[in-house]
């Protein structure tokens, strides 16, 4: 698990759009990485809508914003298509990704525990140094908090 002040762990994804994206590849900028548990599901709507809606306010900050789940690529396109959303989403299909981060936990729902990704985002700065880590995330509300954030570095 990824802790502030360390290095965070580069990676390149397949991306909405048929592109890739790569960590290394965003410096200098500042890279806000947020993990959502699955396309097109309520918590993770509003979590995309208002990273979208803030999203010209992140790039004036000088910041990049990509979310990662498992889902697809294709299933992407459709999530971006659906709800004109305006960030980069990655396909970890295979969670290496997310478990370098530490979001590949054990999760509970009705009694019952599977594996999942864990709701929470990242703060990297130009460097490539995790300055903010936010777990547990409630989605409401969220992109705002880590604007101010962004906007502190």
């Amino acid at each position: 698990m990824v802790q502030t002040g360390e290095m965070a762990p580069d990676f390149t994804l397949p991306a909405n759009g048929g592109g890739e994206v790569s960590l290394s590849a965003l410096k200098p900028s500042n890279v806000v990485l947020y993990f959502y548990p699955r396309d097109d599901t309520p918590g993770c709507t509003t979590e995309a809508l208002e990273f979208t809606a803030l999203i010209d306010q992140f790039e004036a900050a000088g910041a990049k914003v990509i979310g990662i789940s498992k889902d697809t690529v294709a299933k992407h396109d459709k999530f971006v298509a659906k709800h004109e959303l305006g960030v980069i989403l990655a396909s970890d299909a295979e969670s290496d990704v997310c478990e370098r981060y530490g979001v590949w936990v054990e999760k509970s729902m009705y009694g019952k525990t599977s594996m999942g990704i864990e709701r929470a985002s990242f703060l990297i700065d130009g460097e490539g140094k995790i300055t903010q880590v936010w777990r547990k995330v409630k989605a409401k509300g969220h992109a705002a908090e880590v604007l101010e954030a962004v906007r502190g570095l």
